[in-house]
């Protein structure tokens, strides 16, 4: 993520912490200051969200390292204020392979909990509200036992993005199929969402943020995995366009910027003789214009690091890498030569084909 600080890596995973987790922390301290509280209070509540999130980042790596045994990637786990997102690459196909992946994550808050819980004393008669109206040294780590527990409850909710969708959802697989599972598992997320939000407004706001991230992980969910189902089967070759400009590393700035007024093209491929030496952008064209570059070549502006796909690649991981990169347009190569252009538009267009043609 984009203004991110990086606090390095975990069994080769990078740990990010994004500017927004700063405004958590700078509540916190804004709270303690409003409640009175002197500097070593503050600085003790400061650190309790810290360890928090020190166990969010341990349930992250949970996931990500159940991931890893069976050959699926993380890219990274990021903290936000409303909790860690671990970026898998993908999510396996197999129910058993996602159940255990899923179900990781809450089990290492079991432990943490559990661990905590042989360690601590027992409150006993001593028990009180009083003694957990706020963080001190006395309660921290027994209120620390106690989120774990509340993110284990939580992420058991069944429903998308949460743990507990994924796992309904690898259990629906094993009898009905990913896609109809995915769909009762998103169906079930959007009506808890709907039910959260409705409670917010009669209660708790913070409900209705949760509400709508849950609402809009499910959706997102469902549709991806419809998408990717219509696409199952097929290969890049059926989904790539065929008629699309390109650009020779030789043609000036004017002349790509004439071939962009010309016609319906936002990005070109730059090609000499069949091999691919790079592409262009609009955005990259408008940049040398500023800077009063329209005589220089296409050779010297574009971006000569390019990703391609063969013809004979699944569809479906081209969708996949074009959703996850955001990158508008990669080459088609057939035998090393340039044979097509792919973009999100296409398989887009292709996914409504498909979905026209089965109902």
């Amino acid at each position: 993520m984009k203004w991110s600080l990086n606090l390095g890596r975990i069994a080769g995973i990078k740990i990010l912490v994004h500017w927004t987790f700063a405004l958590l922390l700078g509540w916190v301290a804004f709270t303690e200051s409003q409640r009175g509280s002197d500097l070593p209070t503050t600085l003790l509540a400061i650190g309790f969200i810290i360890a928090v999130f020190f166990c969010v980042v341990l349930h992250e790596l949970g996931h990500a390292l159940t991931a890893k045994r069976y050959g699926i990637k993380t890219k990274m786990i990021t903290l936000l204020p409303i909790g860690g997102v671990a970026s898998l690459e993908s999510m396996p196909q197999d129910p058993k392979k996602e159940l255990l992946i899923a179900v990781a994550g809450p089990a290492v808050n079991v432990v943490i909990a559990f661990i905590l819980w042989l360690v601590l004393p027992s409150l006993g008669s001593s028990f009180s509200e009083e003694f957990f109206l706020r963080i001190t040294p006395a309660n921290f780590f027994y209120l620390l036992l106690f989120v774990n527990v509340v993110l284990v409850v939580f992420n058991a909710i069944p429903a998308f993005p949460m743990d507990g969708g994924r796992v309904l959802r690898a259990l629906l697989a094993f009898k009905l199929g990913r896609v109809r599972a995915t769909q009762i598992a998103a169906n079930l997320g959007q009506l808890l969402a709907i039910v959260f939000v409705f409670i917010g407004f009669m209660s708790n706001p913070f409900l209705i943020l949760i509400g709508a991230f849950v609402f809009f992980g499910a959706y997102s969910e469902n549709i991806l995995v419809q998408h990717l189902d219509y696409l199952r089967g097929h290969s890049v070759r059926e989904g790539m366009m065929t008629n699309f400009v390109t650009l020779a590393p030789t043609e000036t700035v004017r002349e790509a910027l004439n071939k962009l007024l010309m016609g319906s093209e936002h990005e070109f491929v730059v090609e000499k003789e069949g091999a691919v030496v790079g592409t262009l952008t609009r955005s990259q064209l408008i940049q040398a214009v500023k800077e009063e570059q329209m005589q220089t070549p296409v050779l010297e502006i574009m971006s000569a690091d390019v990703k391609t796909f063969d013809v004979h690649d699944k569809l479906s991981e081209a969708y996949t890498e074009l959703q996850k990169t955001r990158v508008p347009l990669y080459p088609v190569l057939e035998d090393g030569r340039l044979a097509g252009v792919i973009n999100t538009d296409n398989i887009n267009e292709f996914i409504m084909i498909k979905s026209a043609l089965t109902h």
